[in-house]
């Protein structure tokens, strides 16, 4: 996905880095890179590795730093929509760069039990930046609290030359929960009016109907 805000251009690319079994099925886990004329956003970090505590879901992993098309180093900052296994398990890869997340995310996932993998989220080097609330990234570029997957979840918000493009993590995890918001996160998602709503676990982004729109 490309959009253009005058002479710069804003791509937000998604990156398959793991798959899940769900249900009978595999499940898809992306992360997503933007890249922006200030800087080059990464929205979560998938999986590096696989881990007693999910072995039911038998990952099966393509972690970042084994993919030839992604420079590591060429990341300024990571951005995780919220703290489960699948979303920061890559954060490790990244010390010392600032991890945007929802301070209330940060609490639960250190205090609450079976939330998450508690040693993925504090692996050594991790430097998180608790936000409280909305937050600019870069112009164009901000981060929107979206609670209902988690009460910390959080959402990318992309916009250039008029149009708007969400990369919403677990905010939903299906289709339909955009075409039917129930949560308080996925009706801001809606109330965006987004042209593209990109999810960790589609392979395609989400694009609004007209109906819906209207």
């Amino acid at each position: 996905m490309t959009t253009h805000s005058g002479p710069a251009t804003v791509t937000v690319t998604p990156i398959l880095v793991a798959e899940l079994l769900v249900e009978g099925g595999r499940m898809p886990v992306y992360v997503h890179v933007i890249d922006h004329p200030e800087g080059r956003v990464l929205v979560d970090t998938g999986l590096t590795q696989t881990h007693p505590a999910v072995a039911d879901m038998d990952p099966r992993v393509f972690p970042l730093d084994t993919q030839p098309a992604l420079d590591l180093s060429g990341i300024d900052v990571v951005v995780n929509t919220h703290l489960h296994f699948d979303h920061c398990g890559g954060n490790h890869l990244f010390p010392g760069l600032p991890i945007y997340v929802q301070r209330q995310e940060l609490e639960d996932a250190r205090t609450q039990d079976d939330y998450t993998i508690s040693e993925w989220v504090d692996a050594p080097g991790v430097t998180y930046v608790p936000v409280d609330g909305t937050h600019e990234l870069y112009p164009g570029v901000r981060l929107l609290p979206t609670p209902g997957h988690t009460r910390g979840s959080q959402v990318v918000v992309v916009e250039a030359d008029g149009r708007r493009i969400v990369v919403a993590g677990d905010t939903a995890v299906f289709f339909d929960e955009l075409d039917h918001p129930r949560t308080e996160g996925q009706r801001a998602v809606c109330a965006l009016d987004p042209t593209d709503v990109w999810l960790s676990h589609e392979h395609q982004a989400w694009h609004p109907s007209s109906e819906a729109r209207g």
